[in-house]
């Protein structure tokens, strides 16, 4: 495994474990759920990860509860996130909910603690002044925000006063927003950006492709899935075979390389049982040659997927099956 070179009290693995699925029905959560996520958590560990990855949103609270009892003694070792839904993050509601997270975690404190999403109508200056306070008592160790854009990164660490030390955010190679700004800010000023969904929600797997859609009602509703993208996608997913192929590696490993490959990205893709989680891990430790990041740049680029309004009116031909 390898990690991310920053001065933090634990070291940070280039991968980590995402852990929406944890506790959540839309992602097949039932009875025989909890030994298989402690499975896929006690190989992570094996594997040297050390960043665990969580909600309070997530499973309503059981992906943080499943994810401190599969990680038993071990959550002193690693770095445990959490995230607080931001519905009124006024400083007592930040710091309260920090502690119902940890108890359902079962830690002393959360290692990173992070703003699940910016909040339109409360500013930063109230939400941080209750981290800074979470920070000041021990209960929380580093600060971080998700889906927050460079100006709002910057404002939040202003409000805190110390380093809003990572913002998760959406990216993988047909998500390429966060190149033009956020992971060159990360590197110039020693911060990480949290790449989620680094596959894009399996869509870079080579799994699909028009005739084979997913059938998760996850995944139907991303319009990255609707047989038209799938079918413009198929020379990306060339392009990652043949790359794949000279790294004996599977396209999703080449598409987490990718992400990887800029010094201050760590990437947290979910696992569904412990021989995902191995092919996660391994992807950290592919170099890709600059040739073969070029091409796969180039495909990226020259991937144009139907999204936005434009998706609409096809999405609900496709789910009336017209």
């Amino acid at each position: 495994m390898r990690f991310v070179r920053l001065d933090t009290p634990k070291p940070i693995s280039k991968i980590g474990l995402g852990t929406w699925q944890f506790g959540s029905r839309e992602w097949g959560y039932g009875p025989d759920y909890e030994r298989r996520a402690a499975e896929i958590v006690r190989r992570a560990l094996d594997l040297g990860v050390t960043l665990f990855d969580t909600a309070e949103l997530y499973g309503f609270g059981r992906s943080e509860r499943i994810l401190g009892a599969a990680l038993g003694d071990e959550r002193a070792k690693v770095v445990v996130a959490s995230k607080i839904f931001p519905l009124l993050p006024v400083a007592p509601v930040v710091q309260q909910r920090a502690v119902a997270s940890a108890s359902r975690l079962g830690v002393d404190g959360i290692d990173l603690y992070q703003v699940h999403q910016p909040n339109p109508v409360v500013a930063d200056t109230t939400t941080m002044r209750g981290m800074r306070s979470l920070q000041d008592v021990g209960l929380v160790g580093e600060v971080g925000v998700s889906n927050y854009d460079l100006r709002r990164w910057r404002f939040a660490e202003a409000a805190l006063g110390r380093r809003v030390l990572s913002n998760q955010v959406r990216y993988s190679m047909i998500d390429r927003g966060p190149e033009e700004d956020l992971i060159p800010y990360a590197e110039q000023a020693g911060r990480i950006v949290i790449a989620y969904s680094p596959l894009a929600q399996g869509f870079l797997s080579g799994r699909y492709d028009a005739t084979n859609p997913p059938a998760g009602a996850v995944r139907r509703a991303n319009p990255y899935f609707l047989p038209e993208n799938l079918a413009r996608g198929a020379g990306l997913i060339a392009t990652l075979r043949e790359v794949a192929d000279a790294h004996d590696a599977t396209p999703s490993q080449i598409a987490l390389a990718y992400v990887l490959r800029h010094p201050n990205v760590v990437a947290i893709p979910g696992a569904s049982g412990v021989e995902q989680m191995e092919r996660n891990a391994a992807a950290a430790e592919i170099d890709l040659t600059d040739d073969e990041y070029a091409a796969l740049v180039a495909a990226a680029h020259a991937f144009r997927p139907v999204t936005g309004l434009a998706a609409v009116p096809r999405m609900i031909r496709a789910r009336l099956g017209k």
